[in-house]
């Protein structure tokens, strides 16, 4: 694999693109989000679609035209997702991988945005499992701080976490939506898992659903390889009228592997998000997860 240059850090005065690769987005939440990113002091260029179909922010062509026109404008730093929702798959198929990977800019999203992160991460590139524009307006001081310092270049500080399988582990920090990387099992966009550490998060997605994608990783063979697991957010996905928690369900089937687990993280749909790189080696060690790289 050639090797890819690392990702440029962003600074004040830089320009940053906002894309919209997967469904529509509301235009109040957006403007509060892209007003977080000026106040930063960045400069910020639009490549989103003319109109909304049904749900997806635009048609095919235009969400891949803008994406592909974010990476290959030289004066773009990062590029950001407006928001997740669906769609993003859609585009693989037309995706050019190498200008994406070979940028230097890094991607910022998470939920349906998955989908991308997990192509560059089978490049071999970065990105940055983070806000979408949507959610820059309503996170919170310390997560907005995060993020920022991240695609500044710093390596992120450590994030604790509650231990589900005690144990070390070193390797790449993959994964992201648990919905969006079943969806990619049998592609060619999957990256290989062996090694890694997977982080998976979800939302609206019931215990059993839940049990079901897990499930359909582990008949796949993509569970066994890997080194260990963190669990982010699962927002929505409780059964109340049955009595079934997802964390609790979620827990069960990751301790079953007995790969080192840690969980608790706030990353994903919650009411915090805290940013990580996706495609950097991190560490599961008494019940830490730590950052030996960032971004570049």
């Amino acid at each position: 694999m050639t090797a890819l240059p690392p990702l440029q850090p962003l600074h004040p005065g830089d320009t940053v693109a906002i894309v919209a690769p997967s469904g529509p987005f509301p235009r109040d939440r957006y403007e509060r989000g892209r007003a977080v990113l000026e106040a930063r002091g960045l400069r910020v260029r639009e490549f989103l679609p003319t109109r909304a179909r049904r749900y997806l922010a635009g048609s095919d062509e235009e969400r891949l035209a803008g994406l592909h026109a974010a990476f290959a404008d030289p004066e773009v730093r990062a590029v950001f997702a407006a928001r997740g929702g669906y769609g993003a798959m859609r585009l693989l198929p037309g995706l050019d991988l190498a200008l994406l990977a070979s940028s230097g800019k890094a991607l910022v999203g998470f939920s349906d945005v998955t989908a991308l992160h997990l192509a560059l991460q089978r490049a071999g590139a970065r990105s940055v499992h983070g806000p979408v524009v949507t959610r820059l307006g309503e996170e919170p001081p310390e997560a907005l701080d995060r993020l920022f310092e991240l695609l500044a270049g710093r390596t992120p500080a450590p994030l604790p976490g509650k231990t589900l399988v005690p144990g070390s582990a070193t390797g790449r920090l993959l994964g992201g939506n648990l919905s969006v990387l079943t969806r990619l099992v049998g592609t060619r966009w999957l990256p290989s898992l062996e090694g890694a550490i997977l982080l998976l998060e979800d939302v609206g997605e019931r215990p059993y659903r839940l049990d079901r994608m897990w499930t359909h990783l582990q008949l796949a063979g993509l569970l066994e390889p890997i080194a260990g697991i963190v669990l982010g957010d699962f927002t929505g996905c409780d059964d109340p009228a049955a009595g079934v928690e997802a964390q609790e369900v979620m827990a069960e089937l990751v301790a079953s592997l007995g790969k080192p687990a840690l969980a608790g993280f706030p990353i994903g749909h919650g009411g915090v998000h805290l940013a990580v790189p996706l495609g950097a080696r991190v560490r599961i060690d008494d019940g830490v997860l730590s950052f030996a790289e960032g971004i570049a």
